[in-house]
């Protein structure tokens, strides 16, 4: 697969301790989500899924219940160990690989997932591998959520002002995004131009789930790469993540709150 290894380096991704941060502070995606891929396909219980950029497992082993057989494929080793290491279900397992080249055969799978990472991933090639091992009526589904959470105004506020503070600094710096060379707003032009799926389309749902000082804080630590890549160059990175902390530690403290998690899914069907 066709990636930039210094855009990798950049996210943190391949840091010591990185894979523990992002399963414990990340999201897994909602049953909404997956009662709405399965209505697409049109299935009760699929025969497989296959979670591509599977990262530690969030999207993969959220099918566990819902699914005969699920395949998560991560090219990160330190991703696919901490995944392994947190999935107890045996009919879910990993393969360590890249999201176009799966192993797996022709015709195979039900539904084709990719979560919050095709924006990391080589359109073209990968579409033509999820069409390939997709059975005629199966689902690709790229899905991302929104950034910040519907979390609480005044630490919805802090967290959006520090990601416009990240992305002010990466554009002024020159630092390229993970996101830059495929973004997320064209997955659904980068399907139809395929040629590969007969019906491409975007749905949105959202999901609950819960979240404290603690949790804002790591999931903002998850996002967008570490600090350290803007050395001393942008101090408004460092301050508005204190903000965000200051003002997630003194309306959330340690109360576990309701959060709505908005998502954008773009599909194809074979």
């Amino acid at each position: 697969m066709s990636f930039s290894r210094e855009l990798i380096d950049r996210s943190g991704y391949l840091d010591e301790g990185f894979a523990n941060l992002y399963d414990s502070y990340r999201p897994a995606p909602p049953d909404a989500l997956l009662d709405l891929l399965l209505h697409v396909a049109g299935l009760e219980r699929p025969e497989l899924v296959v979670d591509l950029g599977a990262g530690t497992g969030l999207s993969t082993r959220a099918w566990a219940e819902r699914a005969e057989d699920v395949v998560g494929v991560e090219a990160n080793s330190h991703m696919v160990a901490r995944a392994r290491e947190a999935t107890q279900a045996p009919n879910v397992g990993f393969v360590e690989g890249f999201a176009d080249a799966t192993g797996l055969a022709d015709g195979s799978a039900d539904l084709v997932t990719c979560a919050q990472a095709f924006h990391w991933m080589e359109p073209q090639p990968v579409l033509a591998e999820a069409a390939r091992i997709l059975r005629p009526g199966g689902v690709f589904a790229a899905y991302d959520y929104d950034v910040p959470f519907v979390i609480e105004p005044q630490v919805d506020d802090a967290f959006g002002a520090h990601f416009r503070a990240r992305a002010s600094a990466r554009d002024r710096l020159g630092l390229q995004a993970g996101a830059a060379s495929w973004p997320k707003e064209r997955h659904l032009e980068q399907i139809r131009e395929s040629g590969r799926f007969r019906v491409a389309r975007e749905l949105v749902c959202h999901g609950w789930d819960e979240a404290d000082a603690e949790r804002v804080i790591g999931f903002a630590e998850s996002v967008g790469g570490p600090r350290e890549l803007f050395g001393d160059e942008a101090p408004e990175v460092e301050e508005t993540f204190a903000r965000l902390r200051e003002t997630a530690e003194r309306v959330l403290s340690s109360e576990r709150r309701p959060i709505a998690i908005c998502y954008r899914i773009r599909l194809g069907i074979v």
